[in-house]
């Protein structure tokens, strides 16, 4: 039987929003805080806070890695980026923040990665997916580029089988007609599909398949057809998705559409990615408070008991 955690940010005013930590939920539905609702992993360098994590099991060697954004609003967007998100997508950091840990409790201290010196803004909203084709991980990310004097943002990736050494960045997709953020990938019966956050024509998230990682890729009308009437363009963001063991996918998108805590993740559901036709399904779902931006990374009950079992030390 399969248990899952959810690795994620809260949004707070204060610093210790900014921070990973864990929910646990043995059926993908119902799903509770760990460490009282408290950061379970701290950032100390960079910005001192990190958001948008993504998790992995490394099926090379079986670590587990976090990669976050290096970034705070909390101390950041008052003080050097002075109150601008333009600011933080053309000088925010080019780092992301990871941890590596062999049974999910025991982590190393955060340590920054740096792709590539003097070309991209912020590099946000990291994802991890497996290339078949190549059998290597492909790291991904949105950011803005020198390129376009930092215009619309696009999807950028690198290439690593130990997540120590890393391949020179490439662009993995860009929109035609505007920036897009926030991807995530995932593979179902040998086809890829990329949720992504685009953030014009629509202003909203969108679903693209391919049959490889390189593409091309094409859209999934029944995807937007699904999402017509469910969500309000302008106010979703980041999502993330699970394979449930009954095949079912879950998906859950950030509502960022109103301030504080009323912020976080809403769910929904499909028989199959192919499918496509999500369904909104708040009512089957309960959180503690509200998750922000993260990934969900399905474990074994012995994992999921550990974790909930660990006493997680106050840094």
């Amino acid at each position: 039987m399969q248990a899952y955690l959810f690795v994620h940010f809260r949004e707070k005013t204060t610093p210790d929003g900014e921070q990973v930590y864990f929910g646990l939920s043995r059926d993908g539905f119902h799903w509770e805080a760990v460490h009282g609702g408290r950061p379970v992993l701290w950032a100390y360098y960079g910005d001192k806070g990190v958001r948008d994590m993504t998790i992995v099991r490394s099926r090379l060697d079986g670590k587990f890695h976090i990669f976050a954004t290096d970034l705070s609003l909390s101390y950041g967007m008052r003080n050097q980026y002075h109150h601008s998100w333009d600011e933080i997508g053309r000088s925010g950091s080019p780092y992301l923040a990871h941890w590596s840990s062999d049974d999910l409790v025991t982590w190393t201290e955060e340590e920054l990665i740096r792709f590539s010196s003097g070309q991209f803004g912020c590099i946000w909203a990291p994802d991890i997916i497996w290339d078949r084709d190549t059998q290597e991980y492909v790291l991904h990310w949105s950011s803005s580029h020198v390129d376009n004097d930092y215009g619309p943002k696009a999807i950028y990736a690198v290439r690593t089988r130990d997540f120590r050494q890393f391949s020179e960045p490439e662009l993995f997709y860009r929109k035609k007609d505007s920036g897009v953020i926030d991807s995530a990938v995932y593979e179902e019966d040998g086809n890829y599909y990329l949720f992504l956050k685009s953030e014009k024509n629509p202003e909203t998230i969108i679903l693209e398949k391919a049959e490889h990682l390189c593409g091309p890729w094409t859209r999934v009308e029944a995807f937007s057809d699904s999402m017509r009437g469910a969500i309000t363009e302008g106010k979703y963001e980041a999502p993330t998705a699970v394979r449930l063991e009954d095949g079912r996918w879950c998906l859950f998108l950030d509502y960022y559409g109103v301030r504080g805590a009323g912020q976080g993740y809403v769910p929904f559901v499909a028989a199959s990615l192919a499918d496509g036709r999500f369904v909104r399904s708040d009512a089957s779902f309960s959180f503690p408070y509200g998750f922000k931006h993260g990934t969900i990374l399905t474990i074994t009950e012995e994992e999921y008991e550990r974790i909930r079992a660990h006493q997680w030390k106050e840094d």
